[in-house]
């Protein structure tokens, strides 16, 4: 397992394909994980509590870029072999959470912990995210669970695809309000990944949503399927 993540952290750090559009070589390349001009006061402090945590090497920050690491691209074309994965197209995709201009939409950075098989994300959303006036889309939101619960199952288990994903939103976000997005896998049975989830602000007073992720019965060689339970909280 250890192993595994360690080549996909490599492979990120080398990820951005060849050639193509100048973007490629020059915003690709870019790592986004890192504090930015847009970071607020505490979106800024978070990160430097979890880099304190980083330095016994319990926790590691994961990099992150606008394309997909080469390591994920390869695992597709394995389990989906009929997928057409044109050149030209791959070349200019970006990942979605990374698509939009810095401090506009999704500021996050994650970190893992391969011993206790967690992962946390702190997100800071954007204006361009806005759902009902003054606060994030439910969309925003669901994209966020996502990535974070999708990068735990991949870490702890290998390739995972969402089949079912559920949200039952209480409360709303303010837009440029800073969330946490604590996950861990709690259990593996077969192919099925059983992973929880909760989304919380620095005080971790007031639940916003609820929501479950999951995938269909299978079996032979094909990705994980991944169980998710998540709730939601931030300010009131």
């Amino acid at each position: 397992m250890l192993r595994g993540c360690a080549g996909l952290l490599r492979s990120w750090a080398l990820c951005g394909p060849k050639g193509g559009r100048s973007f490629s070589s020059e915003v690709l390349h870019v790592e986004h994980s890192l504090p930015n001009p847009s970071w607020n006061e505490d979106m800024r402090l978070l990160f430097d509590q979890f880099m304190k945590k980083s330095e016994d090497g319990s926790w590691k920050r994961l990099p992150s870029y606008k394309c997909n690491p080469p390591e994920r691209i390869k695992d597709v074309k394995i389990f989906f072999p009929d997928a057409k994965l044109l050149k030209e197209q791959m070349s200019q995709a970006q990942q979605f959470p990374r698509s939009l201009g810095e401090g506009v939409g999704f500021e996050y950075a994650m970190f893992h912990n391969h011993v206790e098989d967690r992962t946390v994300c702190i997100f800071q959303g954007g204006p361009h995210l806005q759902g009902a006036p003054g606060f994030l889309h439910g969309g925003a939101i669901a994209t966020m669970i996502d990535s974070t619960l999708g990068m735990c199952a991949i870490l702890t288990g290998g390739i995972a695809m969402t089949a079912n994903l559920n949200i039952n939103f209480r409360r709303p976000i303010p837009l440029c309000s800073v969330v946490v997005i604590n996950c861990q896998l709690d259990r593996v049975e077969g192919r099925k990944l059983f992973v929880s989830c909760n989304i919380r602000s620095m005080d971790e007073k007031t639940l916003y949503s609820e929501a479950t992720r999951g995938g269909p019965e299978g079996g032979g060689s094909a990705p994980c399927d991944v169980i998710i339970s998540v709730d939601y909280q931030d300010r009131s």
